[in-house]
Formats: structure tokens, C-alpha cells, sequence
């Protein structure tokens, strides 16, 4: 299994996109972010293959209580493929990502959670996300068609300590 950092255009293709004119404003914003440096687009690979994606946004402009560019950073959209899961793999893609951001000098993560994803909440409660700090009704990594954030119905934002 490798970690690595990939590119704006692996994450296209990831999403299933062959031009960026044709991407959703979603990964619109997500290309963008990760070209500009704002985001970082981090996966693992086992023989070539794509297994995992874990997403950091250092800035959300929208709601500094996500990531305010300097002490905070806010992670979306981890996933590890159906397949490999429960076998420590998203465990160690996120302990990789965590120790980036303390060596970048952040001080604290936060990531979203739909209440009713059990498994996920207890996921991240074992990784340390223990503080709530909010109820969320609009992603701010989810974009609507005028590129604002998109309405949700909630999830939670959840925070850790590095």
C-alpha cells in the first residue's frame, strides 16, 4: 500500500471526469482548491489501483469554523474502497494526513459526519475527534449551481487536537 499525494487531475479522473469543463461545480471547486494549494488530495494505492481518498482544505472562507488557513484545517470525503475496509487501511491513511498537517504546523482538524453514520462517528470518536462543535446544515465543500455551499440536512463537525 502506498500513501501519496495526488494531483487535481487524478482527482477528476477519479471522479469519472475527462474535462474539467464537464465537471460538477463540486469538483470544480475541488480542482481548483487543490491547484491553488488550498487543498490537498491524498490517496492510497495498492497495485496502481486507487483504494482511498482523504481531502484537507486549510481555508474554507465560507465558515472558519472548518478551517480558518492557519491553525485549523478541515478534512471531507475519506473513503477507503468497499473492498479493503476493515483492515486498519483508512486508519493509516488518516494517521499519515494528521501527522502532515502537525508537521505544517496545524493545530487542530476538524471533519463532518452525518449523525446517523454510526460506524463513521465511531471511527472518528476512536481517532480523537471527541468535540462537537457544531450542527451543520450547508457543505462547504459541496457546491450549488451559483458555487455557493450546498444545503445539507446535518451533519456534524467534529474536531481533534494535534
Amino acid at each position: 500500500m502506498q500513501i501519496r499525494k495526488a494531483s487535481a487531475g487524478e482527482m477528476l479522473s477519479l471522479w469519472e471526469y475527462d474535462d474539467l469543463s464537464k465537471a460538477s461545480n463540486t469538483a470544480k471547486y475541488f480542482y481548483q482548491n487543490i491547484e491553488s494549494g488550498n487543498a490537498v488530495f491524498w490517496t492510497m494505492e495498492h497495485d496502481g489501483k486507487l483504494i482511498g481518498e482523504l481531502y484537507v482544505f486549510r481555508d474554507i472562507p465560507f465558515d472558519r469554523d472548518f478551517a480558518d488557513g492557519k491553525t485549523t484545517a478541515y478534512l471531507c470525503a475519506f473513503r477507503i474502497e468497499k473492498e479493503y475496509r476493515g483492515r486498519g487501511l483508512g486508519t493509516r491513511l488518516m494517521e499519515t494526513v494528521l501527522a502532515d498537517l502537525k508537521a505544517a504546523g496545524f493545530r487542530r482538524v476538524t471533519i463532518g459526519v452525518g449523525p446517523e453514520e454510526e460506524l463513521n462517528v465511531r471511527l472518528y470518536h476512536r481517532m480523537g475527534f471527541t468535540e462537537k462543535i457544531k450542527d451543520c446544515h450547508a457543505d462547504p465543500c459541496a457546491m450549488d449551481a451559483d458555487m455557493n455551499p450546498a444545503p445539507d440536512d446535518c451533519f456534524w463537525l467534529l474536531a481533534k487536537n494535534l
